[in-house]
C-alpha cells in the first residue's frame, strides 16, 4: 500500500522571483532600447552607402585589394549587427534581473571606450565619431542607472531552496 512521504514542517518557499524592476534599471533598459536604435539607424545608413564607402577607403588607402576593402566593409558593418543584438540582449537580461547582463553592459561599455579612444586618437571629428559617442553616452547612462544603489538589490543573488 502507498503512504505518502513524510514532511518535516512547512514545504520550503519557493525562490522569490525577482520584483518589479527599480525605476533606473527600467530607464537603463529604454537607454539600451535606444542604442539599439542608433545602431539599427547606423547599420541601414552603412547598407545604403556602400559604395560610396568602398571609394573613400580606395581614395584614402590605394594600396589595398578590391577584396580587402570589401573585407573592411563587411567586418564594420558585421560589428554593428553584432552591436544591436548586444543591445537588445543585454536590455532584456537586465529586465529580468540577471546579474551577469549588468556585468555584460558594463564590460562591453569599458571596451567601447576604448574603441572610441582609439577612433578619435586615429581620426579627424566626422558624422561616424559623432554617432559613436552619441552611442558611449547612451552606454553611459544605461551603466550608470545600472550601478545605482536601487538597482543593485534587484541584481542580487536570490536564495536557493535547500533540496
Amino acid at each position: 500500500m502507498y503512504q505518502a512521504y513524510p514532511s518535516g514542517g512547512q514545504p520550503p518557499e519557493p525562490s522569490q522571483a525577482p520584483s518589479k524592476p527599480p525605476r533606473p534599471v527600467l530607464n537603463a533598459v529604454k537607454l539600451m532600447w535606444a542604442g539599439a536604435v542608433v545602431e539599427v539607424v547606423t547599420l541601414v545608413i552603412g547598407l545604403a552607402t556602400i559604395s560610396s564607402t568602398k571609394a573613400t577607403i580606395h581614395k584614402n588607402n590605394p594600396k589595398l585589394t578590391a577584396q580587402q576593402i570589401d573585407a573592411s566593409v563587411n567586418v564594420d558593418l558585421g560589428f554593428v549587427a553584432l552591436s544591436v543584438v548586444l543591445w537588445i540582449v543585454v536590455s532584456l537580461a537586465c529586465r529580468r534581473g540577471r546579474a551577469w547582463a549588468r556585468i555584460t553592459g558594463t564590460v562591453l561599455f569599458g571596451i567601447n571606450t576604448l574603441m572610441i579612444l582609439l577612433a578619435v586618437s586615429r581620426f579627424s571629428a566626422g558624422v561616424g565619431i559623432l554617432i559613436n559617442l552619441l552611442v558611449w553616452l547612451i552606454g553611459l547612462g544605461a551603466v550608470i542607472l545600472l550601478w545605482r544603489k536601487e538597482s543593485s538589490g534587484f541584481f542580487s543573488p536570490q536564495p536557493q531552496p535547500e533540496g
